[in-house]
């Protein structure tokens, strides 16, 4: 087998444990739900303070976004860094967290067995 089908496989399979679980898919929509919210909130309602809206994303996102927020202020940048850093490490926590929850999920149900051939009138 070529290096190129194994990496084709694997990067399949982290596919599927990334967005082809129930558990993944239920962290993804939350996240989904959490982030129109705070669209919505910043874009469209007016408030005579700052909104608190968007510490939700950084909730759901935790621990990892947080890892990479202080990574980045130890390679030297100013808090958290840019904000296209800040946005880019919001999703990539996300999708190392959606991946994480269907590698636990997969884990707690054990390996698939295939079911046992039977004939066809037993």
């Amino acid at each position: 087998m070529s290096n190129q089908v194994m990496n084709m496989q694997q990067l399949r399979a982290l596919a599927r444990l990334t967005f082809g679980n129930a558990v993944s898919r239920v962290y993804l929509g939350l996240v989904l739900a959490v982030s129109v919210f705070v669209a919505v909130d910043t874009l469209f309602v007016s408030h005579d303070d700052a909104s608190f809206a968007g510490v939700w994303v950084f909730f759901l996102a935790a621990p990892t976004v947080f890892l990479f927020l202080l990574g980045s202020s130890m390679a030297g940048a100013d808090a958290g860094g840019p904000a296209w850093f800040v946005y880019l490490a919001l999703a990539v926590s996300v999708l190392v967290q959606a991946c994480a929850l269907g590698w636990f999920s997969r884990l707690l149900r054990g390996p698939r067995r295939s079911s046992p051939a039977h004939p066809q009138g037993a």
